[in-house]
């Protein structure tokens, strides 16, 4: 029987090994972070509070939220303990998790925008049957199916990935275990592997795109269909923001995953990595809520209350 040694720990080399970049990339990271935690957290807590928030919009919201933090959590601590402390290393079985973790969240993600796309389109182009259609029990369904897809995704990525024999070199060269750039250090035949990562990220993405264009495709004919008012710039406003989001969102995926490993240029991944990973999730409590009226009239309510 051939002999496969498994490694027992891998090597993350990080952002960058320039001393004099790792303290300034330490303190972006943090404030980056800490604005993440608070935005997420705090837009849960507010509708959690605020019964007027209590509306299908606001329950995906969220629950976006709630994925947003979890994702982020999943790799920004590590990145910036290796930035301050130099702690490189990482278990194998921690490896696996954190790659476990932050697929399973952004898989939701990926779901949760498609039920989005899917509620504004209830809201704008069916808003007399808007009640009856999202009702508690269809978000409930759409939110528990986001959160099965997702943990199912992760469970088939892990073992596709860990499934591979790693006996060779160890140095991940990425700031947290992706599936591209510990795929790429196995030492046995991956062919089936990035077949199995690029078919199931394709389902994964194209059928959740499928949903968001073709609710706003229905959308903007509803909207040029408006008169020009307060219901037409609110639509049209809830249109640019969810498309932002999903452009910077889907485009970074797409050009992370659907290539084999091979052609991956391991820094461009790195500087694309940043934007899903710690970015988006720094914006998306801006981009979808921050700018909202309902929300900005709840924050300046909790904020009399505990005054």
């Amino acid at each position: 029987m051939e002999n496969r040694t498994e490694v027992t720990e891998f090597i993350l080399l990080g952002l960058t090994s320039d001393p004099d970049l790792q303290v300034p990339l330490f303190v972006t990271f943090l404030i980056i972070y800490m604005v993440t935690l608070a935005g997420n957290l705090g837009m849960v807590l507010l509708i959690l509070l605020d019964s007027r928030l209590h509306t299908p919009m606001y329950f995906f919201l969220g629950n976006l939220s709630l994925v947003d933090f979890c994702y982020s959590s999943a790799v920004t601590p590590t990145v910036m303990a290796g930035l301050l402390m130099g702690d490189k290393v990482i278990s194998y079985r921690a490896c696996a998790a954190q790659m476990f973790f932050f697929v399973a969240f952004a898989t939701v993600e990926n779901y949760l925008l498609a039920s989005m796309a899917y509620d504004r389109y209830a809201a704008v182009c069916k808003p007399l049957h808007y009640t009856t259609t999202m009702t508690a029990s269809v978000c409930a369904c759409l939110t528990i199916g986001s959160y099965f897809c997702g943990f199912l995704n992760a469970s088939i990525h892990i073992g596709d990935t860990f499934s591979l024999s790693f006996c060779q070199s160890n140095v991940v060269h990425h700031f947290f275990c992706d599936i591209p750039a510990v795929m790429v250090l196995s030492c046995s035949d991956r062919h089936v592997s990035e077949l199995v990562l690029v078919y199931v990220v394709s389902f994964n993405i194209f059928f959740a795109l499928l949903v968001i264009w073709v609710s706003y495709i229905f959308i903007f004919i509803t909207i040029c269909k408006m008169h020009a008012g307060a219901g037409h710039r609110k639509a049209m406003s809830t249109c640019a923001s969810h498309f932002t989001a999903v452009s910077i969102f889907y485009g970074t995926i797409i050009f992370m995953y659907l290539q084999p490993s091979s052609s991956h240029s391991m820094d461009t991944d790195k500087i694309s990595s940043v934007f899903y990973t710690m970015v988006i999730p720094m914006l998306n409590p801006l981009v979808y809520s921050l700018r909202n009226k309902e929300v900005k009239s709840a924050f300046t309510k909790i904020l009399l209350e505990v005054k």
